[in-house]
């Protein structure tokens, strides 16, 4: 796995990270680099919503008790037909996300 930043500043303490974020000028420049990504994890952020216009496989982590577009207990939505939604269980339980993300690139998807 390598890991890509998409989102400025990039967390220089992460381990392997691709920092790209200067030349992340526009959002035609963010789309160029999502093109060519095999997978984009997200929360709910323009990235997320940019990758699931451009069709591309893209993970949304995201929050308990988010808004309308990402209907309650659903792990898809009609509007990005390639996203898969990983909800947190309980407020606050960013590490049940994880493990979940996680449990899914180990069988790959």
């Amino acid at each position: 796995i390598a890991w890509v930043s998409l989102q400025k500043p990039a967390d220089s303490d992460m381990v392997m990270v691709h920092d790209w974020t200067d030349l992340l000028t526009d959002f035609a420049a963010t789309a160029a680099l999502i093109a060519g990504l095999d997978l984009v994890i997200a929360v709910d952020t323009a990235v997320a919503h940019l990758a699931g216009a451009l069709g591309r496989p893209v993970w949304l982590l995201c929050q308990w008790n988010a808004d309308w577009r990402w209907a309650p207990q659903a792990v898809q939505t009609p509007w990005y037909p390639a996203m898969r939604i990983f909800r947190q269980p309980a407020p606050g339980d960013w590490q049940g996300v994880l493990q979940a993300v996680i449990a899914a690139l180990r069988h790959g998807g």
